[in-house]
Parts: C-alpha cells; sequence; structure tokens
C-alpha cells in the first residue's frame, strides 16, 4: 500500500496507471485508506478483464456495492475534498 504525502503525488500515481498498473491502493493522513481502480471507457475490454481475473470482478463488484451504500467517491469528490494542509 502507498503512503500519499502530497496532491502530486497523488496525481503522479495516477499519470502512471495503465491497463497493467490498474490498481493502486493508499493511505492519506487524516484521510484513511482508498483503492483507486482504472476502468477503460471500452466495456467489452472491462468484461474481457474480468472473465480473465475473478479477483477482479469481485474486486469491481465489492466497490460498486460500497459506491451504492453510499461509501464511495469519485475522484473529482476526492481530490475537491482535499486542501495543501491534509499534507502537513
Amino acid at each position: 500500500m502507498g503512503f500519499i504525502e502530497t496532491l502530486e503525488e497523488l496525481m503522479k500515481h495516477i499519470a502512471k496507471m495503465d491497463q497493467d498498473n490498474s490498481v493502486f491502493q493508499f493511505s492519506i493522513p487524516g484521510k484513511g485508506k482508498f483503492t483507486l481502480l482504472l476502468q477503460e471507457e471500452a466495456e467489452e475490454s472491462i468484461k474481457s478483464e474480468v472473465e480473465k481475473n475473478p479477483q477482479l470482478k469481485q474486486m469491481i463488484r465489492e466497490s460498486q456495492n460500497e459506491y451504492e451504500e453510499g461509501k464511495g467517491m469519485s475522484t473529482k469528490d476526492l481530490l475537491k475534498s482535499m486542501s495543501i494542509e491534509d499534507f502537513e
């Protein structure tokens, strides 16, 4: 699990994400633990990846359930909720 101390550090990790590196788990002081999942726009590619990887299917299902229960937030909302003070 990564430990993020600055917004710039988080953005660098997001920029490095791709099809082979699509999950990033990290912790932000004062906010908690997060799992960031890169989802491609093409549904067929997601479907084929899930069929190949049962753990990915389970992780996506859990993520969807948590979002529906109000436990999740979009990346945009996450970034809006952060300030410089969170990293001091």
